[in-house]
């Protein structure tokens, strides 16, 4: 039972870790690449607002990927 329950967490911990990592992809670098590049419409709301944002789905990213690993300490031997 050990084998598929390890399996059955690896699966959550990665699809977490996916989710994460996208949402750290177009929430955070996204806005700000296009801000360094002066993409028209890049800034509408303004830069702070901009950046404010790009760091709470940088924050929602990264407790995602944190939670992936948390997850996986709980495989069994």
């Amino acid at each position: 039972m050990s084998l598929i329950h390890n399996e059955r967490v690896k699966l959550s911990a990665s699809a977490l870790n996916g989710v994460g990592v996208a949402m750290i992809a177009a929430g955070f670098v996204t806005p700000l690449v296009a801000m360094t590049f002066d993409v028209p419409g890049s800034a509408a709301r303004g830069a702070l607002v901009t950046t404010l944002a790009a760091l709470a789905w940088l924050v929602a990213g990264v407790s995602l990927h944190l939670l992936a690993r948390r997850l996986l300490g709980g495989l069994q031997e």
